[in-house]
């Protein structure tokens, strides 16, 4: 009930009341969930309203308001006041249950019933603001502990090189508040941490107070609108993946993202003064600007293609800025050449003053020694591979390009970490997919001006294999293997999270520079994929299906032991029986297969060859196994048909190849292992996969075989399949694996491959018994 000791009014002219607010803190009580109670310090309202010279406390729920003779209150005028302030989230203390108030309090109201730091201050930065404007009367208690200071349009950063640590830096990001600097930054990082693998800040907004409090000292808060917030904190998230609180740092390889921050900035109205940094910030833009015109090099023999030209002005646009990068280029499409003529324009501009060294499997060093003689016979070469190798170590420090191989480097590690190269390039290079082989840590410890990597199937099986190529080319670029996974590969190939996947895009593409056959090669004839089905009958069929059973057991056990990922082994090995089985039940070694001699594939290999045969197709024929390759070719010698085998243990590749380009045989075996890259064999118009693999990126390369530049032929690709089986099924993870290749590369949506894949690879061929 007011009583006469507030109001004292002289009259009973009726006026239209002013609310007045006071915002200040308080002590109040609480009881907690268990009864309890205590007390925390809240940020409250008091409300009055002033009639003339007077004011008079807001009514509350239990008041009994008497009327007096010398005031008319305008009581629906203080419910509107009341209803507007609601309306920006205050609460009435008396409203809320477990909350009760000194007996002598001016408190009336609670700012957030959860006394939450962000809401509170955006009451103090957006309802005070829009009160103020209805006509209320606004005063805030000079020991308010959530005062809110203007963060207006000027921001600044500072970047610093780190104390003995090459290639990192430091970032401060700021405003200035009363004369004095204060870096936002580590609140701003903490806040990304508050978004799961930096890939939920939407949602987080959508569920925040409408500011975000940043303590800017003692009692003091900038407070800055989520909208305004959202795009820095999203290029913050990629550039602080799991940065500890201690250690704000970045790797130069991240200067782009410098950039990035500035746009965001200013696509916000901050504007953004820097403090240092600014060439980093050039470089950013420049690296992800159209590289310049690079003439070609007037002594390579051979006229380049369009795109190659483009390459070569690519990779020398990296140089320029000290970047390393993917060249990765469909197959077919003239890697070798573009780097070439990147060491031929080397040379040229007189920077070769180290050699440069190309790292390659075994069997690819005599085409290298034979692009380099044929199209830059002016670069003193020198081969570090073969038995007599050893004795070429002395004219390395000499020779303008070494050639050796991935086994020979990691044996002769030591010669080769003795002397520092110009550019260190990698051929094939998925060969360091796996960043714990022998190869890819001897790898990084070479020293080098400048790294390349060479491959058309940057990623085969995972998103793993591209962070691999990355900690050699820009180490710090993608984060450490663990953050990698937690940020990056998890949400994308697991939750299929596309947010993720284009950060992940936006982040290499300076970096990777890829065509495709279609887009570039207009010339090249059509190709035309096939897939051949055949069903199992009788004792094969009864064969696999055995088979299938005792091994899904086998594995569903190992599984449950051991888990998923340690069982790998085990489900690699029931997974190639049962497709040992589909191709021929003696490669098999278990005593059931032996009395089995039929195979239905086989059989409709052989129809398939002939038709190809006698319509005057060269035919090439890719098998996983070794052994089937053997039993094919058995087939072929009792039908009379001339032919060449390759596979690991063949020793002259070259001679191979040019039996087969020279026409002297039309059907070439090739292990899908040994023969999938570095061979050039155009005169082939048919290719038949015998059996399915599910890196559909190895397939492909082994089409690329004959679908290179070169071929002026239409070219069939046959698959053989077996109908319902675990080869039919491996085609859907061809595709899956393929799609999330072709979504990093190209952009798109991701795909994630689930344990629920397994249990199809082992399903039955058919519902019934057959």
């Amino acid at each position: 009930m007011l009583t006469s000791s507030e109001v004292s009014l002289e009259n009973s002219v009726p006026v239209e009341p002013r609310p007045c607010l006071r915002l200040f803190a308080e002590r109040l009580s609480f009881e907690d969930e268990n009864g309890r109670w205590g007390e925390r310090l809240s940020a409250v309202i008091s409300l009055r309203f002033q009639y003339g010279r007077h004011r008079v406390r807001v009514a509350h729920l239990d008041d009994d308001l008497e009327p007096s003779p010398s005031v008319t209150r305008h009581l629906a005028a203080e419910a509107r006041a009341q209803q507007l302030l609601e309306r920006f989230g205050a609460v009435e203390i008396e409203c809320v249950d477990g909350c009760v108030a000194a007996h002598d309090s001016e408190a009336d109201y609670l700012v957030n019933i959860d006394d939450n730091v962000h809401a509170v201050c955006s009451f103090s930065a957006h309802a005070v603001r829009e009160l103020t404007e209805l006509g209320f009367s606004v005063e805030i208690d000079e020991a308010y502990p959530y005062r809110v200071v203007e963060a207006g349009a000027d921001w600044y950063a500072k970047v610093a090189e780190v104390e003995e640590e090459t290639d990192w830096f430091s970032l401060e990001l700021g405003v200035e508040v009363n004369g004095r600097r204060v870096d936002l930054l580590p609140a701003l990082v903490e806040l990304v941490d508050e978004s799961p693998d930096g890939s939920s800040l939407a949602s987080l907004a959508r569920h925040a107070a409408r500011y975000r409090a940043l303590p800017v000292g003692d009692g003091y808060f900038v407070a800055i609108p989520w909208q305004r917030l959202r795009r820095v904190l999203s290029v913050l998230s990629d550039l602080y993946t799991e940065a500890r609180r201690d250690d704000l740092r970045f790797h130069a390889a991240r200067a782009g993202a410098l950039g990035e921050l500035d746009e965001a900035m200013k696509e916000q109205g901050f504007v953004l003064s820097w403090d240092g940094g600014q060439d980093l910030v050039e470089r950013g833009a420049a690296l992800c600007s159209a590289p310049c015109w690079t003439p070609p090099p007037a002594a390579l023999r051979a006229e380049l293609r369009p795109y190659q030209h483009e390459g070569l002005s690519w990779m020398a646009h990296l140089r320029d800025h000290d970047a390393a990068g993917v060249l990765a280029d469909d197959m077919g499409l003239g890697k070798t050449l573009q780097t070439i003529a990147l060491f031929a324009s080397e040379k040229e501009a007189r920077r070769m003053d180290l050699p440069s060294l190309i790292v390659m499997p075994t069997s690819l060093t005599g085409n290298w020694r034979r692009e380099l003689k044929k199209f830059a016979p002016h670069l003193r070469v020198v081969e570090l591979h073969g038995k007599k190798r050893h004795a070429a170590y002395a004219d390395l420090p000499r020779a303008e390009i070494a050639i050796t191989s991935y086994p020979v480097l990691v044996r002769d590690r030591q010669a080769f970490l003795e002397q520092p190269f110009h550019y260190l390039v990698l051929d094939e290079a998925q060969a360091i997919k796996n960043p714990r082989s022998q190869a890819a840590r001897a790898i990084r410890e070479l020293s080098a001006r400048h790294r390349l990597c060479l491959t058309g199937t940057p990623v085969e099986n995972n998103l793993e294999e591209l962070w691999s190529l990355f900690d050699f080319l820009m180490p710090g670029l993608l984060g450490s293997a663990n953050q990698f996974r937690s940020s990056f590969r998890l949400p994308i190939e697991r939750d299929g999270n596309d947010e993720r996947l284009a950060a992940l895009q936006q982040r290499v593409a300076p970096y990777i520079l890829r065509r495709l056959k279609e887009s570039v090669a207009k010339e090249l004839p059509p190709k035309t994929e096939l897939v051949r089905s055949v069903e199992l009958s009788g004792e094969q069929r009864d064969l696999y299906e055995s088979i299938r059973v005792a091994a899904h057991g086998e594995v569903r056990q190992a599984i449950r032991k051991k888990g998923f990922a340690a069982s790998s082994i085990t489900i690699l090995d029931a997974l190639t029986k049962l497709r040992q089985v589909c191709c021929d039940p003696r490669l098999v070694k278990v005593d059931a297969a032996r009395e089995v001699t039929g195979s239905a594939k086989r059989e409709l290999f052989f129809e398939l060859l002939e038709r190809q045969l006698a319509e005057g197709r060269k035919v090439l024929v890719f098998s996983q196994f070794a052994r089937m390759l053997a039993i094919l070719s058995e087939g072929l010698a009792e039908r009379g048909v001339a032919h060449v085998t390759l596979t690991g243990a063949s020793q002259d590749r070259q001679s191979l190849v040019d039996r087969f380009q020279g026409g002297e045989v039309d059907v070439f075996l090739i292990s899908l292992k040994a023969g999938g890259t570095g061979l050039n064999l155009t005169r082939a118009d048919t290719v038949i996969h015998y059996d399915p693999w599910w890196n559909a990126a190895a397939q492909m390369q082994a089409t690329d075989r004959a679908y290179r530049i070169g071929q002026t032929a239409p070219v069939f690709v046959h698959n053989l399949v077996v109908a319902g089986s675990v080869e039919e099924r491996m085609l859907g993870l061809q595709r899956k694996k393929r799609h999330l290749a072709e979504s990093l590369l190209s952009g798109g949506p991701s795909v994630a491959l689930s344990q629920g894949d397994l249990d199809d690879l082992f399903a039955p061929l058919s519902d019934d018994d057959g």
